[in-house]
């Protein structure tokens, strides 16, 4: 059985989750990455 939606009743949330979730990780592998190459090899706050 397959039934036709409308535009108001698609709510996309798995998608969007999905989609945070993979931005989050790129962005905290950037951060990470940041700090490996120009900070001193590591994240630190002490230094």
């Amino acid at each position: 059985m397959v039934r036709e939606i409308t535009i108001d009743e698609y709510k996309p949330y798995g998608t969007l989750t999905l989609t945070l979730i993979y931005f989050a990780i790129v962005a905290l592998m950037w951060v990470f990455m940041y700090f490996v190459e120009f900070a001193g090899n590591a994240p630190s706050i002490i230094e």
